[in-house]
């Protein structure tokens, strides 16, 4: 007759669940963990109840509170703005060419129209303002449309060959692929880079002169100095938008180029935010 298992006292009972000879005790949980966990529960249902929280499709549930980061984020914009009111107003008066002469004045607007580049205008100039291929380099002389302050002012108010401002600085290089024969084309990309360098192919730079002036000095200038009227660049000084090389030069003879720059006046920046950022811009060195 087999013996039966002697059961042993156990201090907590089973759940009954047993796995391989081992057995699962009924430990209940704490009671200060349980009573933690229904705050828990109470709490999210008040902060569900107060706060925003649920996602709709417009926004989210606003909650009896109020409660808003925008909202927060706005009222410290307003405060700011208040408090930079009367000197933004002074920067909005003054003529571009004084400000200059007002150190309080030039240091803020410095200091804000650094703000407003990193913001706005970073993206495309570069932290540093030194610009990238197709966007120009803030840094040095070279100015398509002219590098005063006036200048630099209303380029950045109604920017370049956009559509929403009518007052855009606009003009079109026509792609003289449509135009020109491509022996021509090697020819006058040829003599351009004799401007300002050395040229592919030498024996190009005579007639490609002449295509040059039936073709492109009308714009550029006999001498390729360009005209900061039109939006013309300086061909003569080795700086390039889109880079110097034969092939990259004989692409935008080809087929033209056409940078975009939106306006940021209106919506965008006001007149004070657009008057300091030019201001920073033409302190940076390249300004004329």
């Amino acid at each position: 007759m087999a013996k039966q298992p002697i059961k042993k006292n156990q201090e907590v009972e089973t759940t009954g669940h047993q796995w391989d000879g081992i057995e699962e005790y009924n430990n209940p949980l704490p009671r200060w963990w349980l009573w933690t966990f229904y705050a828990c529960i109470v709490w999210g249902l008040w902060y569900v109840i107060a706060y925003p929280a649920w996602p709709l499709v417009q926004g989210a549930t606003a909650g009896y509170k109020g409660w808003s980061t925008r909202a927060n984020v706005a009222a410290e914009l307003a405060e700011a703005e208040a408090a930079n009111a009367a000197i933004n107003a002074k920067l909005e008066a003054v003529e571009l060419t004084e400000i200059s002469g007002d150190p309080e004045l030039q240091g803020y607007a410095t200091s804000a129209g650094n703000a407003v580049f990193k913001t706005w205008c970073a993206q495309c100039h570069g932290s540093g303002a030194a610009g990238a291929k197709g966007y120009p380099n803030l840094l040095d002389n070279d100015w398509l449309w002219g590098g005063t302050i006036e200048d630099i002012h209303t380029t950045i108010a109604h920017g370049i060959r956009n559509t929403e401002d009518p007052d855009a600085r606009y003009s079109q290089m026509p792609a003289f692929g449509d135009i020109l024969e491509t022996a021509q084309i090697d020819q006058v990309v040829n003599y351009v880079m004799s401007m300002s360098g050395e040229p592919q192919d030498a024996s190009m730079v005579a007639e490609g002169q002449t295509v040059f002036m039936d073709n492109c000095a009308a714009c550029h200038g006999e001498a390729g100095e360009g005209d900061i009227y039109q939006g013309a660049p300086n061909l003569a000084d080795a700086i390039w938008l889109y880079g110097g090389s034969f092939d990259t030069i004989k692409e935008t003879v080809t087929y033209s180029r056409f940078g975009v720059m939106p306006p940021m006046g209106g919506a965008d920046l006001s007149e004070a935010e657009i008057r300091a950022v030019a201001i920073y811009v033409h302190q940076l060195g390249g300004g004329e």
